[in-house]
């Protein structure tokens, strides 16, 4: 058997073209730019501002409009009569529901606050404007609303001056001890003891396994076996690169890996490298050749009889997997970039994965030319986009809830979120190679390549209309990053064999949603190869509906399309080159 763990040279990307003093010197500026403006291009906003501010300049009939709403909205403010505990409870911002803010004069804040929602809502919208600068305008506003509502201050806030007095001022000084340490970087006692909590390879990342395979950029674990047979095709997980593995081997209650390996399948898992300035020159290719190709390969060289593989990919992971999937299915024998030998895919598993760009949900806000260039001044200097420069970018998209009122009752009430499994995989971030960022920002996002059959995969162009194998899907209801319907339109995209699953929670709750887990729901259906093309509604409205996980009914569709199991086998020691989770899941930067 040939060793599977042989280092291979990453794909030879083009020369970096050396950039000029004068562009340094406007590099440098922009950069700087960049923790000012949350890593957003600002000129993104000043176009979109402008854009507003013309058209809406030169259509007095609807000024006329939006004056007229301004005194409506701002008399029924100012009639505070009618508002009072039950009002508040009804309302449907969480911030507002306690009956506190029934209360004047807090009911008059609370009225004038979600008054000037509804207008700017309103205001936002002037005929002529382009589609992205109009959604822009409406972000941004609804971002400035955000920091000045009432619910976010000490002396508007009722429910905050209510735990002030209760607690003799103790509470706000907590707060105070908790934002001088969020300030300073210095952790409280407290914040310590529960960044222990969840501890990678000893609470978090535990199914055993072994490392078989390990290049540049990527690890491969095999899971050990837990029943006697198994089924004869492994399955091989490929995450997101803008994640770490561990997110589907959480505590082992909730590990989408345990179960599989429970239920009787051969598990393979990515692991990424955390890259650094030395890996700036990564491209999509490099992650397409070192993580799928390479490592179908690893697989192949350990299989004692060749078999093959149900591929699954999660967000970007499912992206890059099809792409796979794609090149594959057009090159038949001939192979891709130098791999002609590998397993073939059984099946392909698509997890909150998109393949078409054209409408991804609130991260096109931060897509366009002006965007993508300011990023790349920011990377092009550190070599890649830092953890934190990508999740300010996605903290933006749910600032209500993920920076407002954790800091309100952080701050305030002096009340650290309690962190679960899920929350510590979160704030365990990664980075971007800055070639690779800007490839597949550009091809995916901006261009969205690969739906019009015009990526490229080692200078050739590929096709989703290739794919033959069947395909299982998963969207989640409430998904800000890889939208539902977006996912779902893969079946306009190629013939073959889908089956869908629309699931209840979001990007990352729907998919780790094992069974017994509580107020779990999806709905499926199967569309035939070559079948008839169904709109998102329709699908809803005709699919059926399940209470529960769906991770079984995954299990029950892998197991359909996979040969009568056998005895399991165990890792050849040769192919040990250590203990999951691995190395490159330990790998954690500053920033």
């Amino acid at each position: 058997m040939t060793r599977s763990n042989t280092q291979v040279a990453p794909h030879v990307s083009p020369p970096r073209v050396e950039e000029t003093p004068t562009q340094r010197l406007d590099r440098l500026v922009h950069a700087a730019a960049a923790p000012v403006s949350g890593s957003l291009s600002p000129i993104s906003l000043a176009l979109a501002m402008a854009d507003w501010a013309w058209h809406l300049g030169v259509s007095p009939g609807r000024q006329m409009e939006l004056a007229a709403l301004a005194t409506q909205l701002t008399r029924d403010a100012l009639n505070t009569q009618a508002r009072d505990e039950a009002d508040a409870a009804a309302d449907d911002d969480p911030r507002f529901r306690h009956e506190a803010w029934g209360h004047w004069p807090f009911s008059q804040m609370r009225a004038g606050f979600r008054n000037t929602e509804a207008f700017w809502r309103e205001a936002t919208r002037v005929p002529g404007m382009t589609a992205h600068h109009a959604d822009l305008a409406r972000f941004f506003a609804r971002q400035w609303l955000g920091v000045m509502a009432p619910a976010n201050w000490l002396a508007t806030n009722p429910v905050v001056l209510q735990d002030v007095a209760q607690s003799n001022g103790a509470h706000l000084l907590k707060g105070l001890h908790n934002w001088m340490a969020d300030v300073s970087g210095v952790p409280t006692p407290d914040d310590l003891a529960q960044q222990d909590r969840f501890k990678v390879g000893r609470d978090v990342a535990v199914t055993p396994g072994k490392v078989v395979h390990r290049n540049r950029l990527v690890e491969l674990i095999r899971y050990d076996a837990q029943t006697a047979t198994v089924h004869p095709e492994p399955i091989l997980i490929i995450p997101s690169w803008i994640m770490k593995f561990y997110i589907l081997d959480l505590s082992p209650e909730n590990s989408m890996v345990r179960y599989l390996v429970s239920q009787g399948h051969t598990v393979y898992m990515l692991s990424w490298r955390n890259p650094d300035a030395s890996d700036h020159d990564l491209t999509m290719d490099d992650y397409l050749k070192l993580g799928v190709l390479d490592t179908l390969q690893a697989i192949g060289h350990l299989q004692d009889k060749p078999h093959p593989v149900h591929a699954m990919g999660y967000c970007l992971g499912g992206t890059l997997l099809a792409i796979a999937a794609a090149a594959l299915a057009k090159a038949g024998r001939r192979g891709v970039m130098g791999y002609s030998d590998l397993p073939p895919l059984k099946t392909l598993t698509l997890l909150a994965a998109q393949t078409d760009f054209s409408e991804p949900g609130e991260l096109g806000l931060f897509i366009d030319e002006s965007q993508i260039g300011f990023l790349d001044n920011i990377t092009l200097g550190q070599g890649y986009l830092s953890g934190k420069q990508m999740a300010g970018s996605f903290q933006f998209l749910h600032s209500r809830d993920l920076v407002w009122t954790r800091r309100m009752r952080e701050y305030l009430m002096g009340e650290r979120e309690q962190p679960n499994d899920l929350m510590a995989w979160n704030a365990d971030a990664t980075r971007m190679p800055a070639r690779m960022h800007h490839e597949y920002l550009t091809s995916l996002y901006l261009n969205n390549a690969l739906a019009t059959s015009s990526y490229r995969v080692d200078g050739r162009a590929v096709s989703l209309a290739d794919l033959r194998l069947p395909v299982f899907m998963v969207g989640t209801e409430r998904d800000h990053i890889s939208p539902w319907r977006s996912v779902y339109k893969l079946h306009h995209l190629c013939d073959a064999e889908m089956t869908f699953v629309l699931t209840s929670g979001g990007h990352n709750a729907g998919i780790i949603s094992e069974p017994g887990h509580a107020h779990r729901s999806y709905r499926i259906a199967a569309r035939p190869a070559h079948g008839p093309w169904v709109e998102p509604e329709e699908w809803a409205a005709q699919a059926t509906p399940h209470e529960g996980s769906w991770w079984p009914a995954w299990h029950q569709w892998l197991a359909k399309q996979s040969s009568r199991k056998q005895a399991a086998r165990a890792t050849p020691a040769h192919a040990v080159l250590g203990e999951a989770p691995g190395e490159y899941v330990l790998q954690r930067y500053a920033d």
